[in-house]
């Protein structure tokens, strides 16, 4: 009988899932093998899905090769290889350009694909276009240069812009706030919050002009602060009231499906998009941190996912709690296990019902 390589950074059922859902983000990290036709395909494959006792897994297509396979006509796994070399070419090329954000050709043809594949390939693997990939890394040098540098206007340069103009317009909705007041530990940014009941407990709501900035069980406004330090906290108003209400019914419902609130979260590329994944996840369904790695673009970054769940400042809403340890146990929750695991069951009941 074949068996998974040793090599292959999933475990079967990990792999079967990913495969029975078409998950294109496991596409280059292990081929799909079925015995009955002797083709091996990636695991979006469109075809129809064979018995699992007639399928085996390799961690590539040449391994696949040497016990007998041949590729698979419809999904052509060889191409992902490429594929993979091709985003991984170009986020270096992003990450050493001096420039700031390149253009959609330049790059697409710099790593030999045509823009608009390129784009969704880029796209589908990361998360995030490669404009936007290079805007969230200059964003991100600008937050450290502002911290280092004791002008604004060399901060800005030293991240990479060429104006302040280009600045301000790139990083201020991933900031919540300007350079310069983000300098200033974000001096005179309002914050709204308020603490409501939940069926899961007290439940801190608080938002900025931009969205929604924190979700949290247990704290109140001290907590707040901490996290605020500069910014002016008022209290809620009846317009907030209302946003609040909604919010404590997601957290008793999880099930159901969530407006979609605008956001005011920082964090890095790689934070960002994982929490995009997270998004993704339907309720009712679970990832692994594994998975999560993986649809963020950084199949081996595991830890840094799990880090990335853990700094996530929208509980619920960005479902964090879906996401679980690859031998299946809940893995930890920055509002202990016990909600994660009520949060789970109600949204494995909900999908039943």
């Amino acid at each position: 009988m074949d068996q998974i390589s040793q090599t292959l950074f999933l475990d079967p059922d990990a792999a079967w899932a990913a495969f029975i859902r078409r998950d294109g983000a496991f596409d280059g990290r292990f081929v799909v093998a079925v015995r009955t036709t002797r083709i091996y395909c990636r695991p979006s494959c469109p075809a129809r899905r064979p018995r699992r006792e007639n399928i085996a897994f390799f961690p590539d297509g040449e391994s696949a090769c040497r016990a007998g396979y041949r590729p698979c006509r419809r999904c052509l796994p060889d191409e992902v290889g490429r594929d993979r070399l091709a985003v991984e070419r170009a986020l270096m090329l992003i990450k050493e350009a001096d420039e700031g954000v390149i253009r959609l050709d330049r790059l697409a043809a710099a790593v030999g694909y045509a823009p608009h594949h390129f784009q969704r390939l880029f796209t589908r693997s990361v998360g995030v276009s490669p404009a936007a990939y290079a805007r969230q890394l200059r964003a991100r040098r600008l937050e450290r240069a502002l911290g280092e540098e004791e002008q604004v206007t060399d901060a800005l340069y030293e991240a990479g812009y060429g104006s302040a103009a280009a600045a301000y317009a790139d990083v201020a909705g991933r900031l919540g706030m300007t350079p310069g007041t983000r300098r200033g530990g974000g001096a005179g940014v309002q914050i709204r919050f308020a603490v409501a009941e939940s069926s899961l407990g007290p439940v801190l709501v608080a938002a900025t002009g931009k969205g929604l900035c924190r979700i949290a069980f247990d704290e109140g406004e001290a907590e707040l602060r901490r996290y605020f330090p500069a910014a002016q906290i008022m209290p809620a108003d009846p317009a907030f009231d209302a946003l609040v209400r909604d919010v404590v019914a997601a957290v008793d419902d999880p099930a159901r499906p969530t407006r979609d609130w605008p956001l005011d979260v920082r964090g890095t590329a790689f934070q960002q998009a994982v929490w995009q994944a997270l998004r993704a996840i339907p309720a009712g369904e679970t990832r692994t941190y594994a998975e999560i790695a993986a649809a963020a673009g950084r199949p081996r970054a595991t830890r840094a996912a799990g880090s990335a769940c853990g700094d996530n400042a929208i509980a619920v809403v960005i479902p964090c709690h879906r996401v679980l340890r690859t031998d299946g146990g809940l893995g930890g929750y920055a509002y202990g296990t016990d909600r994660k695991r009520a949060l789970l069951e109600r949204e494995a009941q909900a999908r039943k019902g």
